[in-house]
């Protein structure tokens, strides 16, 4: 496949034009650590069980992969990160990363902070887009009984209805406000609810522009689907689908768990045929844009690449407000301001919140790092090239 010759992901000046030299060996350290399952499996065992025994290792975590991978443990602690991705034409997507709330109060305690964020993006060019996760809102167990058609006691009846309000609360707090929010996926058992929670709040707010956007995890079989039967409805009830499109973040689970309850893995049977999945997708995406506006999560330099040809092919211009592209913050910085250097719409995540109860997404990150095939080795190509670059200056 040719690539547009504006964008060179290899450009490590451009990627890490933001970074000090300082914080460019601070991240050579991190994904030398993560690069090494055995190491990263270690610290993260030490870093979980130092914040159980309430022993003072949050210093250490705060100065290195939280302060690489988030914003801070606020949102005004997450000024100087926004300001600086703003510098580079790179938006962010404040997204309140705190796991563990078990209860009605800390599920309204959520809710605020993601109202919170919708607050700090108003009007604010710099924070384009917001997010959030519907098990921040109210128990899986109850998303999984409403799925399975099981019989809900008038408890789990009433936490239901309360999701219900909460999601409508922030949707309507975005279009009052003009701020897109994107509903992020969840595991498969989970979805089907908040899929039909999410095509109501675009029924209702994405009648002149796409507020509400939702998620759609293309390593899932029957994803591709989805997207067409998501598009349908929108055609049939007039309103603006609001697409995030990423390849999936739970295959692990959804393996183990399709093992043990005996039924077919969800999944995709190779990366390949999620890659397929993805850039159809993306293409399916393209063919409709007078109803769909695409957010494309997606830290594959291929996807990247055939999404920007496709924009071409269809005659969109690189800043169409139609197309962003989004990864996260500390990840693929060679894909994100490559492509804000050449015009594209861009955003990273943002992560924000207490050290202890932004553990969970941490260990994911470090985890993916490991996992994903040449994902940690790449960043390290990039930035061990970027200090040698600098070194000869």
């Amino acid at each position: 496949m040719e690539t547009d010759p504006k964008i060179r992901f290899d450009d490590t000046a451009v990627a890490f034009s933001y970074k000090s030299d300082k914080a460019l060996k601070k991240a050579h350290f991190i994904f030398s650590l993560v690069n090494n399952p055995w190491l990263s499996s270690i610290a993260t065992g030490l870093a979980k069980a130092g914040l159980a025994l309430k022993l003072p290792v949050k210093g250490l975590i705060r100065t290195t992969v939280f302060e690489h991978f988030c914003g801070g443990e606020t949102i005004d602690q997450s000024v100087n990160t926004i300001h600086t991705l703003s510098k580079y034409h790179v938006g962010a997507i404040l997204d309140y990363s705190a796991e563990g709330a078990k209860n009605e109060e800390g599920f309204d305690n959520t809710t605020n902070e993601i109202l919170k964020t919708l607050d700090k993006a108003k009007g604010n060019p710099a924070i384009p887009f917001t997010v959030f996760k519907s098990t921040g809102l109210v128990l899986m167990e109850v998303l999984e009984r409403v799925q399975s058609n099981a019989p809900l006691s008038p408890e789990q009846q009433e936490a239901f209805q309360h999701f219900r309000d909460r999601v409508e609360k922030i949707c309507a707090r975005a279009f009052e406000y003009d701020v897109p929010v994107m509903i992020d996926a969840e595991d498969s058992w989970i979805q089907n609810p908040i899929d039909e929670l999410a095509y109501e709040m675009m029924r209702k707010y994405n009648q002149k522009r796409p507020i509400v956007y939702n998620t759609f995890q293309m390593y899932r079989r029957d994803m591709l689907d989805n997207l067409r039967k998501a598009y349908h409805d929108a055609e049939l009830h007039n309103y603006f689908l609001g697409v995030k499109m990423v390849r999936g973040a739970y295959m692990e689970k959804e393996a183990e768990r399709a093992q043990k309850m005996n039924y077919p893995n969800p999944i995709h049977p190779n990366k390949q045929a999620t890659d397929d999945s993805f850039n159809n997708g993306l293409a399916f995406c393209m063919n409709n844009k007078h109803r769909i506006s695409l957010m494309c999560g997606s830290h594959n330099e291929y996807s990247n690449q055939y999404l920007a040809q496709l924009m071409e092919k269809h005659g969109l211009k690189n800043s169409d407000n139609h197309v962003w592209f989004a990864q996260l913050l500390g990840m693929s910085d060679n894909i994100s301001f490559n492509l804000a250097k050449a015009d594209y719409n861009v955003a990273k995540y943002v992560p924000y919140g207490p050290v202890e109860l932004v553990m969970p997404y941490l260990i994911r990150r470090a985890e993916e790092n490991t996992s994903v095939a040449g994902q940690s080795s790449r960043e390290l190509t990039l930035i061990r090239k970027e200090i040698a670059r600098r070194k000869k200056q």
